[in-house]
């Protein structure tokens, strides 16, 4: 008698875990996410985390006073090993690929020092720049439509 195997692709983890001889630690998906995402917008020259979407949605969170270290950060967690893909908007005029290098640089170092994982590459996507006028144009935008 052949016992069927699916065909189905097996999902990610959602979690790392770690087994010792005194316990087990378990770290979620979420929580190596978020670490990444503190640290690559405390680097310099990082104006914001994620896509268009992701970023309206941040507007969205940030009225309501909340807010969401993981925007723009996607992880893939194995046993031992992080891959992270980071989305950000460049202040204007940084060297893009330099602040590309601290952001990786950040990632790396956080994950490994606090997750305690070795990571294995980390890819960054600039996908806008941030000029300094369109934070006057915002504001000027406001007091518009408060004096109306």
């Amino acid at each position: 008698m052949t016992i069927p195997t699916s065909s189905a692709p097996t999902a990610a983890p959602t979690t790392a875990t770690t087994a010792t001889s005194r316990g087990k630690t378990v770290i979620n998906n979420a929580v190596v996410a978020k670490v990444a995402g503190i640290a690559a917008s405390e680097v310099s020259g990082v104006h914001a985390l994620g896509g268009g979407a992701a970023r309206a949605l941040g507007a969205i969170r940030e009225a309501l006073n909340t807010s969401d270290a993981s925007q723009g950060i996607s992880v893939e967690v194995g046993e031992t090993q992080v891959a992270a893909d980071i989305t950000i908007v460049a202040e204007y005029p940084v060297a893009l690929q330099d602040v590309a290098e601290r952001v990786r640089s950040a990632v790396i170092r956080v994950i490994e020092d606090l997750v305690g994982m070795e990571v294995t590459e980390v890819n960054v996507n600039i996908n806008d720049v941030h000029l300094p006028t369109d934070d006057k144009d915002e504001k000027t935008e406001k007091a518009e439509a408060r004096v109306q």
